[in-house]
């Protein structure tokens, strides 16, 4: 990899992190609801499971959200960042290592012990994306520890690319080899979590290891209720520096739709009907086109400018959306699958480092990511609960329809409905990304002028 010779040691190491954390991002994101579907589809109410999912995500976003701001305050006391970081990647660890046991239980008895393993597996879930996101805050706070202003797109890009060949791409094709020479799906689901948990962690040490918190002030007595009472001063500051009040309000709409299609495709695309193994493939194909798509995001962001190209990013994920409506067949996910891979990786790393351009203290770093975070967590909760509302609203308006209920409808007639009702969530998610295409092709540029202000 000639081209990681240009990187210091301090920003490789870094990198790293999200080749390990991008495991939980295709394994759990993606392949836990495939499994979660089919423990669903064993409980007293399978007609609701793409709904319930959506909820599950909403609740883990908030609890992040939320807290975010407080979170980035202490890891701001120097000495801090570290420790946080290793205390909430742990917990994300331990959780997946623990899902590793769920599809060893048995929830095909009864309705009741279906609904055990469901909750059991959405608490899993909703502990490791707590863990997974409250450990990006200090991580993405790290960023400007670890490099220069200048740096920051090349090293912000770079390591959402590792993130696709490694951690997103290796994990993934133990799974499918593992599926194709006829392993049981349970048992691979069983190894392939548990690999997840092995990953995130061993790839989690070089950061650990070499990066130094640079940032922040020593701890003095009476800090931590002084930092907490400035997260509130923060706020007033952030709502009178007008470019970053506006980008980071039309981060939260548009973000929305690039984090939303990621953690509902698959469960869309299973109540569509589509093969679970194909979307598989089609997600690995995603994976291998994320680096050198992210690379080409490095380079085009190098010579037009990092807002210039997550302006093409927004396009392209509102093109997505409207493509997902139409969506009933696997190689349209295929093509579905294509686009997410041009601008994925390329739209959150250059949002991340325009954001950390924008700090006006590094010393406050971990704080204002904090925020950055909340906006982009709430983003999170906004968009799978609006998938989630449509869809069901719209079940149940075709159930009443044909006159039906969840508990009269046959198994087939609810999977017909479930693959109706999908589009119509999908669809309403470019409502949120029209709003923050509006606030940054339109807004941002005017807060900007007369700014010595590089994004």
């Amino acid at each position: 990899m000639g081209f990681l010779k240009k990187f210091t040691r301090q920003e490789l190491s870094w990198m790293m992190y999200d080749w390990a954390n991008s495991a939980h991002s295709v394994i759990v994101v993606t392949i836990l609801p495939i499994f979660f579907d089919s423990v669903a589809e064993c409980t007293a109410d399978s007609v609701s499971s793409m709904s319930t999912w959506g909820y599950a995500t909403s609740i883990a976003m908030a609890i992040v959200a939320l807290s975010a701001p407080f979170l980035g305050v202490f890891g701001d006391i120097r000495g801090m960042r570290k420790k946080l970081f290793a205390a909430f990647m742990l917990l994300g660890v331990v959780s997946v290592a623990g899902l590793a046991l769920t599809p060893g239980m048995d929830f095909t008895s009864s309705t009741g012990a279906a609904g055990r393993v469901a909750m059991i597996v959405l608490v899993l879930y909703i502990l490791s994306t707590i863990g997974f996101d409250a450990s990006c805050i200090y991580y993405d706070a790290f960023l400007t520890d670890v490099t220069t202003p200048e740096r920051m797109d090349s090293v912000s890009t770079m390591g959402y690319g590792l993130g696709y060949i490694g951690g997103s791409t290796i994990p993934l094709v133990i799974f499918l080899v593992m599926n194709a020479v006829g392993v049981p799906m349970l048992t691979c689901l069983a190894v392939i979590f548990a690999i997840t948990a092995v990953w995130w962690l061993v790839f989690s040490l070089p950061l650990l290891k070499n990066c130094r918190q640079t940032s922040g002030k020593p701890y003095e007595k009476g800090d931590v209720g002084r930092n907490l009472r400035g997260v509130f001063a923060t706020m007033r500051e952030i709502w009178h520096n007008k470019p970053m009040l506006v980008y980071i309000v039309a981060y939260f709409f548009y973000i929305d739709g690039v984090h939303t299609i990621i953690s509902m495709a698959t469960s869309y695309g299973t109540n569509l009907g589509l093969d679970s193994a194909g979307m598989l493939l089609a997600l690995l194909l995603v994976q291998v086109l994320g680096l050198p798509f992210c690379l080409l995001y490095m380079k085009l962001a190098a010579r037009f400018g990092a807002r210039r190209m997550v302006g093409v990013g927004i396009c392209v994920y509102m093109f997505i959306c409207v493509f997902g409506f139409f969506m009933d067949s696997l190689w349209q996910f295929w093509t579905l699958a294509v686009l997410c891979a041009t601008s994925q990786g390329g739209i959150q790393a250059l949002s991340r480092s325009m954001f950390g351009r924008l700090i006006p203290d590094r010393d406050r770093s971990g704080e204002f990511f904090g925020f950055f975070d909340i906006f982009g967590k709430f983003s999170s909760i906004l968009g799978p609960t609006l998938v989630g509302a449509v869809s069901a609203m719209a079940a149940s308006r075709m159930l009443a329809d044909q006159g039906l209920t969840a508990a009269t409808a046959s198994a087939e007639q609810i999977d017909a409905i479930n693959a109706a009702a999908g589009p119509y969530g999908i669809l309403s998610v470019i409502l949120v990304i029209l709003v923050g295409a509006v606030l940054y092709f339109f807004v941002l540029p005017r807060t900007l002028k007369g700014k010595n202000i590089d994004i």
